[in-house]
């Protein structure tokens, strides 16, 4: 039986459409501009350096390894974006990280950007390195790592070398990620020293080009340490590893050659079993992507149907929506994307009419709030599909939950607390899409960071925090004002005024989306009329595990 199309409702002719076209291509265009900057790593001195030494850069090195034709999806590029500048910036923190495809498999791929301050690592890389490691162990992603770096950036390495999420959990990582039998390939294409030298011998493959070198202690440290004079190739370059250390299982003569190797090894890899997802041959959405720029506001006060971008995003645009009727500031739909059926979870910015729990009498509610029968909606329907093994999909412009007598009567916080406990001990994959705001409770119930979502992406329009930027600036300056005056101090308007903006002005830098990627709060900041296609790559992803644990919720709230 064939489904109905969703009927769009659209007017692109409307004066409010053509704004948000304007508005979010400008913001998509910034983004991809300043994604443009970042790739150039250290600058064209440093990649000269690079390929003065035979080598290539770490982006030219991942354009030959994965398939011709192919896309790499890269994750992780605002890391460190606008940080570490009194040591000159780290551009994508160093490190490249992504999907590609290698021999029309999927892989995760890590590479050390050798321009960046020399491949050093900065905290923000070791953290970048670990989330992508996360990842792969999530998903069961097979593994790349094109080894490059002179090691941990000493005068920041009391924030790189010993906490849980530091520097040497990388190599806890390989070793768990081996044992849970996730393939993993390493090539040193430079310098691998210290305790970076642990991360390719914890590997399955170890592959090392000639005048690289891999050593716990460089020549110089060598010398200082014990007094012994050797030459860095005699000490640790790829002749010594393979001839007498036995340590690496291919020496190759240069960076092309290593790269087809590594092809070649992923192509003898043997088949695994995937997830129990259902999927069929995918359909193009009826309506073009690009329209979402029109569809979508920005505008916290303003309406929107955020079911005519799910349109633009599912296959065929066909979705069941569950209980439509009821809790509509919440939709929850079964739909497929590229073929993988989801089930998704999306806030509604339409106002709807309702009829009050308490008196009968009619109301509105706001879109964008989570109220009672909406967090019960999303709840039980999370809940279903954990039940029937449907992944899911959270796509995130909201306010918040509910506040008031007649909230509080209804029992948000019960209802809120069953949604966020569906949300946590779900065992399908969630993934999580920020498109406008995310503030407070509803961050979380929506499966914020803090939910193990497998992939987190944000729209060039998102802001979260826990609150807005308005709210939460008034209620800073206040604290601020009663804190002058237990001093004796007194504030005059021009002074309160003055205050507000500033605050309001650090506040809105925290929120932006910029901010978040670059500290890994979310994976990569897509554009909106590229969404389908991040959420192909990741459902593609996720369906490399086929372990789905038992789904227990504990204690629920009803």
């Amino acid at each position: 039986m064939s489904r109905p199309v969703f009927k769009t409702r659209v007017n692109e002719q409307a004066i409010e459409f053509q704004q948000n076209t304007r508005r979010m291509i400008e913001l998509a265009a910034a983004v991809k501009n300043e994604e443009e900057t970042i790739r150039q790593g250290g600058g064209a001195r440093a990649i000269e350096s690079q390929h003065a030494k035979g080598r290539l850069t770490a982006r030219e090195r991942i354009a030959r390894l994965v398939d011709p034709g192919s896309r790499f999806f890269e994750l992780g590029i605002y890391a460190a974006h606008d940080m570490y500048s009194e040591w000159g910036g780290a551009a994508a923190a160093g490190v490249i990280t992504g999907l590609g495809l290698v021999q029309g498999r999927l892989m995760m791929i890590i590479a050390n950007d050798a321009t960046v301050k020399a491949g050093a690592f900065f905290p923000m890389s070791a953290k970048k390195v670990i989330r992508a490691q996360n990842i792969a162990i999530d998903n069961h992603i097979p593994t790349i790592y094109l080894v490059d770096s002179s090691g941990v950036f000493l005068p920041l390495q009391e924030d790189v070398f010993p906490d849980t999420d530091d520097f040497g959990r990388v190599f806890r990582n390989n070793a768990v990620m081996s044992a849970m039998g996730i393939p993993q390939i390493t090539a040193i294409m430079g310098m691998c020293v210290a305790g970076g030298a642990y991360l390719p011998v914890m590997c399955d493959h170890i592959l090392m080009t000639e005048g690289s070198g891999l050593f716990l202690a460089g020549p110089a440290l060598v010398q200082a340490a014990i007094g012994q004079k050797i030459s860095a190739e005699d000490l640790g370059g790829a002749k010594t590893h393979a001839q007498i250390s036995g340590t690496v299982d291919f020496r190759e003569p240069n960076d092309e050659a290593c790269l087809e190797r590594i092809r070649s090894l992923v192509d003898l890899m043997g088949a695994r079993p995937h997830a129990p997802f259902d999927h069929k041959p995918p359909a193009l959405p009826a309506y073009k992507a690009e329209k979402i720029y029109g569809v979508f506001c920005g505008d916290p006060g303003k309406q929107y149907d955020m079911r005519e971008i799910i349109a633009r995003i599912v296959d065929g645009s066909v979705f069941e929506e569950y209980r439509a009727e009821y809790g509509q500031t919440i939709v929850c739909a079964y739909a497929r994307i590229g073929g993988w059926a989801v089930g998704i979870v999306a806030n509604q910015k339409l106002n709807v009419q309702t009829v009050s729990h308490q008196t009968g009498a009619k109301r509105i509610e706001f879109g964008g709030v989570v109220y009672t029968d909406s967090a019960e909606k999303a709840a039980r329907f999370i809940l279903d599909c954990n039940q029937n093994l449907v992944p899911l999909i959270f796509f995130h412009d909201v306010n918040g939950f509910m506040v008031g007598k007649e909230s509080e009567w209804s029992g948000i916080i019960r209802a809120g607390a069953k949604m966020v406990n569906a949300v946590s001990n779900s065992v399908v994959p969630k993934i999580t899409v920020i498109c406008g705001g995310s503030f407070g409770a509803g961050h979380y119930a929506m499966c914020g960071k803090a939910y193990d979502p497998r992939f987190i992406f944000a729209w060039p329009s998102a802001r979260y925090a826990v609150m807005g930027g308005g709210q939460a600036a008034e209620t800073l300056v206040e604290i601020k004002i009663k804190q002058f005056e237990r001093e004796g101090k007194k504030v005059d308007e021009k002074e309160k005024k003055a205050l507000y903006e500033a605050t309001r002005s650090t506040y809105e830098q925290q929120t932006n989306p910029r901010y978040g990627a670059a500290r890994l709060w979310v994976d990569a900041i897509i554009d909106p009329a590229k969404t389908r296609e991040a959420l192909m790559w990741a459902l593609e992803a996720a369906a490399l595990n086929p372990q789905v644990r038992e789904f227990k919720t504990g204690v629920l709230q009803t």
